[in-house]
């Protein structure tokens, strides 16, 4: 396998078609036109998705994919690809606009506080009483049979 990969280099060097092979510089005017009808698409479906009010993650999630996929075959066409800090801006911008609510923690609901809480205190008030009368139980259990 290595000295098929080693024929081929030399074959490619010897015979000038390794100069052929030369990847063109990145245009990132087409990228960014590209990224515009992505985007374009993407916005009108995020309108609906109340993305102000709470984070819809789950809602949008095969949106979100089909922007990738759009921003990735973007990046290939104008030679972007390589230039990965082009994708992750575009990323760091849709993340800012739209998901900046769902890192935000909140508190669940009052029943279910209580529902959490309240096995934990009855169990620590009542324990205390289950002690002691079955502690007690053995030393009073002879004097009530009247042996």
């Amino acid at each position: 396998m290595v000295f098929t990969a080693y024929l081929l280099a030399l074959v490619f060097t010897g015979t000038g078609m390794a100069a052929k092979f030369v990847v063109p510089p990145c245009d990132s005017h087409m990228f960014d036109s590209g990224v515009g009808y992505c985007l374009s698409g993407f916005n009108r479906s995020m309108e609906t998705s109340g993305y102000q009010d709470r984070c819809p993650w789950p809602t949008v999630k095969r949106t979100y994919n089909a922007l990738k996929v759009c921003v990735d075959e973007w990046a290939s066409v104008s030679w972007c690809r390589g230039h990965g800090f082009l994708v992750d801006e575009v990323f760091l911008e849709v993340h800012k606009m739209y998901f900046k609510l769902c890192g935000q923690v909140h508190d669940p609901p009052l029943t279910t506080l209580i529902m959490l809480i309240a096995p934990v205190l009855i169990a620590t008030l009542f324990l205390p009483v289950l002690c002691v009368s079955l502690t007690t139980w053995d030393t009073e259990m002879p004097s009530t049979l009247g042996l």
